[in-house]
């Protein structure tokens, strides 16, 4: 929901600028991971939804549900969303957190899409060749569709290279329609 996103910029960005102070956007990232599951849970949600509880109580609950491994700072950051009603939005924050990490570390997203399950040589191999391309570290994910015939299709931000079968055969029955 974009109005969840735009409520949820400010926070990631003063996370990612009290991660970045601290030499912490690793924890930082793992932190608000795990923060994000909890919040997302339906039954947090509902919690989160209470009128009936108190700041203080939804914050310990919270603490108590997320588990150890807090730092005092990532602490007071869920304090701040608790004490603004923006527990609800941390699935939105951690992931405005996570791009403005990898815009900082160089890191693209990338998203493989094959025929065929792809052995681990020629996806390190493509990975390879990619990030030559791209002249930036890829953080990948791969997939599998049937669909495409043969081949692969890969999206790197918002440039995409299709090279399967099925994009090949599209390709030649818009050429054939001229």
């Amino acid at each position: 929901m974009a109005e969840n996103v735009t409520i949820a910029r400010p926070y990631a960005e003063a996370a990612f600028q009290l991660a970045s102070a601290g030499n912490a956007l690793g924890p930082w990232s793992e932190a608000l991971d795990r923060l994000a599951v909890v919040a997302a849970d339906p039954q947090m949600r509902d919690c989160i939804a209470d009128p009936k509880l108190q700041p203080q109580q939804l914050a310990g609950l919270f603490f108590d549900v997320a588990g150890a491994g807090l730092s005092a700072e990532q602490q007071n950051y869920v304090r701040v969303l608790v004490d603004n009603e923006r527990l609800q939005v941390l699935p939105e924050i951690r992931d405005l957190f996570v791009a403005l990490k990898n815009e900082h570390e160089g890191v693209k997203e990338a998203n493989i899409t094959s025929a065929f399950p792809m052995d681990d040589v020629t996806l390190k191999a493509l990975v390879a060749d990619l990030e030559t391309r791209f002249k930036a570290k890829l953080n990948v994910t791969v997939s599998v569709d049937p669909e495409l015939i043969g081949g692969v299709k890969i999206a790197v931000g918002d440039e995409v290279i299709d090279a399967s079968v099925r994009g090949k055969l599209a390709n030649m029955a818009a050429a054939l329609k001229n």
